[in-house]
C-alpha cells in the first residue's frame, strides 16, 4: 500500500476528524463521510455532552496536528474539584500538588469544528455530511450509505477504511454480522444513565459558581457535576440509577417530583437551574456503557478507532483524550512503516503492509485502552462516593503535600493518567492502584497522618514509606499474575 489508497474514514467526530487531519498532513487522499449534518452550521447537541475535559494527552495530538493553541484558545481552565453538601457548603480538591496542572472544560462541538475547517484546507480530503453508513462489506472494503436529505443510497469503494463512528460503529457491527473472522466483542452498561441540565449565566453574562472548578454534588449512589462554557453557563449533568433507589429516572416523573427530589439533595445547585422542568423532560435520559472488543481490525483492508474500538464512560475525562493519543499513536506508528530510504542499505521501500501496521497498533494500544476503560468505571465510584469520604481527603492532602514537594519524585495515580502523557494509561493504573493501596495502608496502620502541617523532611520520610509500600504490593501483584 502507498499513499495513493483512496481511504474512506466513516465518522467525522472528533476521532475521525483530527484522524482525517493529520493523514491529510502526511499526504494520503482521505474521504470523511459523517451522518450528522455539519455542525458548524447546525446545532446538533440535542443536550447530549455539550461539554468535555482535555488534558494533555489531547494536547499531545493537538499539538502534533499544529491546532493545539486553537483549541486553548475556547478552553476553560479547572484546577481541581468543587465539591457541594447538601447544606450547600463546598470544599475543594485539587487535581495536582504541582502548579499548572490542571484539566480545561471544552465545546465538543466547537472543537469538532475546528479540526473540520483544519481539515477541509487540505485538497486531498473531502467531508460528506448528512450520509448515513449503513453496512460496510469488509472483505471488499465497500461501504454502503444512506443519503438523509435524497434518501437515496449509495457505495463507496475504498482501499483502506477507518471506522471512527463511535460507541455504535457500524463497521465493528459489520465485523461480528458478517463472521468472516474470529471476533469478540462485550458492551457492559452502568445501571446508571444521564441527563444533562444548564446553570445559566447571570444577568452580565458571567458564571454564577467558581468557572475554576469542576463541581460535584456527591450522594453515595448518585451524583451531579457541572462544567464551564465559554458564555457563562454551565453544563449540569445528572448521574442516575435507571430504576433502583428512593429516586430514579423511572420514578422521577412529575414536576412535584423532580422539585422535592432537587430540594433534598441539590438544593443550591436548584437556584440556579431556572428551567429545570423543562429540560429534564425535554433532555434525553443517555446510557453510560464500556465497549471492548478484539481484534480492531480485519487483514488490510479496515480497522475501529475511538469509541468504535474503545468506548468508555466519561468519569476520567479520558474519553477524547483516549481517541486523540489513538491518532498520535497511529501516527507513530506510520512513521516506522512508511516508504523510506533505509540507512544501511540504501534501498527504498515504496510500500507498505497496512496490515502490518494495523497489528503494531493494536499490540501497542489495546492494553491501554482496557485500562482507561476499567479506571473510568472506578472513577465513577470516587466521584459519586468516596470523594466525600474523610478517608479519601486524608489520602489526596498526602498525596497533594507530596507532589507539592517533591513534583519529581511522586506523581498519583490522578496525575499519571491525566498529566503524563507518556505513561501508558496500563502502567498509571498499575502503580497508581499500588500506590493508593499503600497510602491507605500506612493511614490505617497510623504510620501516617496529616493532622500537622509537616516539614518538608517529615514528608521525605512519608515518601519513601509509600515508595516501599508501594514497591511491596506491585511485587506481590506480579507474583499473584495481577
Amino acid at each position: 500500500m502507498n499513499k495513493k489508497d483512496n481511504i474512506l474514514i466513516i465518522g467525522a467526530g472528533l476521532c475521525g476528524s483530527l484522524l482525517a487531519l493529520r493523514l491529510a498532513q502526511r499526504g494520503y487522499k482521505v474521504e470523511v463521510y459523517e451522518s450528522r449534518p455539519d455542525l458548524r452550521k447546525v446545532d446538533i447537541s440535542s443536550g447530549r455532552s455539550i461539554n468535555l475535559a482535555l488534558s494533555d494527552r489531547g494536547f499531545k495530538a493537538l499539538r502534533l496536528c499544529g491546532v493545539e493553541e486553537k483549541a486553548r484558545e475556547i478552553c476553560i481552565p479547572m484546577y481541581g474539584r468543587l465539591m457541594h453538601n447538601r447544606k450547600g457548603e463546598t470544599f475543594a480538591s485539587n487535581y495536582s500538588g504541582r502548579e499548572n496542572e490542571y484539566i480545561n472544560s471544552i465545546s465538543r462541538g466547537d472543537l469538532n469544528g475546528i479540526l473540520l475547517t483544519e481539515a477541509e484546507k487540505h485538497e486531498n480530503v473531502n467531508i460528506h455530511f448528512n450520509k448515513k453508513c449503513t453496512s460496510v462489506d469488509i472483505e471488499n472494503t465497500v461501504a454502503h450509505f444512506k443519503d438523509y436529505k435524497t434518501e437515496e443510497t449509495f457505495s463507496i469503494d475504498g482501499d483502506v477504511i477507518f471506522g471512527t463512528d463511535g460507541a455504535g460503529s457500524v463497521l465493528r457491527k459489520s465485523y461480528y454480522l458478517e463472521k468472516k473472522f474470529l471476533f469478540s466483542y462485550g458492551q457492559n452498561y452502568l445501571t446508571h444513565g444521564y441527563k444533562e441540565l444548564e446553570i445559566p449565566a447571570d444577568k452580565v453574562g458571567s458564571h454564577q459558581i467558581s468557572a475554576a472548578h469542576l463541581h460535584i454534588w456527591p450522594r453515595g449512589d448518585f451524583m451531579l457535576i457541572a462544567l464551564p462554557n465559554l458564555d457563562g453557563s454551565f453544563t449540569v449533568t445528572l448521574f442516575l440509577s435507571y430504576d433502583e433507589g428512593e429516586y430514579n429516572f423511572k420514578n422521577l416523573t412529575s414536576e412535584e417530583k423532580i422539585t422535592t427530589f432537587f430540594e433534598k439533595e441539590f438544593p443550591d445547585a436548584l437556584a440556579l437551574i431556572p428551567n429545570i422542568k423543562e429540560e429534564f423532560f425535554n433532555n434525553p435520559t443517555g446510557a453510560l456503557g464500556t465497549v471492548k472488543c478484539s481484534p480492531w481490525h480485519y487483514q488490510n483492508k479496515t480497522i475501529l478507532m475511538g469509541d468504535a474500538a474503545h468506548a468508555i464512560v466519561p468519569f476520567y475525562g479520558q474519553g477524547m483524550n483516549a481517541s486523540f493519543e489513538d491518532v498520535t499513536v497511529f501516527d507513530e506508528i506510520l512513521c516506522h512503516f512508511e516508504p523510506f530510504v533505509s540507512a544501511q542499505d540504501k534501498l527504498r521501500r515504496e510500500i507498505f503492509d497496512w496490515e502490518d501496521v494495523f497489528k503494531t497498533f493494536e499490540n501497542a494500544r489495546k492494553k491501554d485502552t482496557d485500562a482507561i476503560a476499567d479506571l473510568a468505571v472506578d472513577n465513577f465510584h470516587e466521584m459519586k462516593d468516596h470523594v466525600a469520604n474523610p478517608l479519601f481527603k486524608e489520602k489526596r492532602k498526602i498525596e497533594m503535600d507530596l507532589e507539592k514537594t517533591f513534583p519529581m519524585e511522586y506523581f498519583s495515580k490522578y496525575s499519571m493518567v491525566t498529566f503524563n502523557e507518556d505513561i501508558g494509561y496500563h502502567e498509571a493504573m498499575k502503580k497508581g492502584r499500588a500506590q493508593n493501596k499503600a497510602i491507605l495502608n500506612l493511614i490505617a496502620d497510623n504510620e501516617i497522618s496529616t493532622a500537622l502541617d509537616l516539614t518538608k523532611e517529615e514528608l521525605g520520610i512519608i515518601l519513601e514509606k509509600v515508595k516501599k509500600e508501594t514497591h511491596e504490593i506491585l511485587d506481590e501483584d506480579k507474583i499473584a499474575g495481577l
